[in-house]
């Protein structure tokens, strides 16, 4: 299966997510940038409120492509306890990349979100969404950070990912979606058609629009 784009791809996985469609209890969280056009193709076919969970890789000083941890929205904190252990990586180090990303974090989420609060997440049923999988990192630390804030059930969702991945992700979620999983998979954007990376424009105007929809329904 070969997307045409993301929102496609959005609408084939809102297909695999029926059952959560017209429930009070249900909120689409979007991982920025690429999952959002995603997530609010979803949220629309299942008439669900849209917000962004936000993260961010921690990487080790000097070797920044291996992640020793997470931090995501929140002010939720994720570490990768084999390799601070290996690395024998102080508290100090830690504390001083977390800082600098959780200001980053911020800055995204205050352009993106605007002056609208979170989405209250205890007791919901939260579909994580992002716009493919593929070695699943990203995805893990948002599931163990979202587990901080009680929600009733996490359901990873996307529209495409490598068989293992998804399956090891079934460790971490209560449920996990793969609208595909095509072998040998290779990486995410060869399976779209257009992959153009999502802007900061387009996250806050599909935010806005999920917004509006979602309180014209409540109308």
């Amino acid at each position: 299966m070969i997307f045409a784009d993301r929102a496609e791809a959005g609408y084939v996985l809102a297909s695999k997510l029926r059952k959560y469609a017209n429930r009070s209890d249900v909120v689409i969280l979007a991982l920025p940038r690429g999952g959002v056009p995603v997530g609010y193709a979803v949220a629309q076919e299942l008439n669900a409120p849209l917000d962004i969970f936000a993260v961010r890789k921690l990487g080790v000083p000097g070797y920044e492509e291996l992640a020793m941890g997470a931090i995501a929205s929140g002010g939720m904190r994720v570490l990768n306890e084999d390799v601070v252990e290996q690395l024998n990586i102080s508290v100090d180090a830690i504390d001083r990349v977390a800082g600098r990303e959780q200001l980053e974090l911020d800055r995204r989420e205050r352009l993106y979100r605007g002056d609208r609060p979170p989405v209250n997440l205890r007791d919901q049923i939260v579909i994580l969404i992002d716009d493919g999988l593929a070695t699943g990192s990203t995805m893990r630390a948002a599931v163990r950070a979202l587990r901080a804030l009680q929600p009733a059930r996490i359901v990873v969702a996307v529209p495409l990912g490598p068989r293992a991945t998804c399956t090891e992700l079934m460790e971490e979620a209560d449920e996990v979606v793969c609208a595909a999983m095509p072998e040998p998979f290779r990486g995410v954007g060869l399976w779209y058609r257009n992959f153009q990376q999502t802007t900061d424009r387009e996250v806050r105007e599909l935010l806005d629009q999920a917004g509006k929809s979602i309180r014209s329904h409540a109308a």
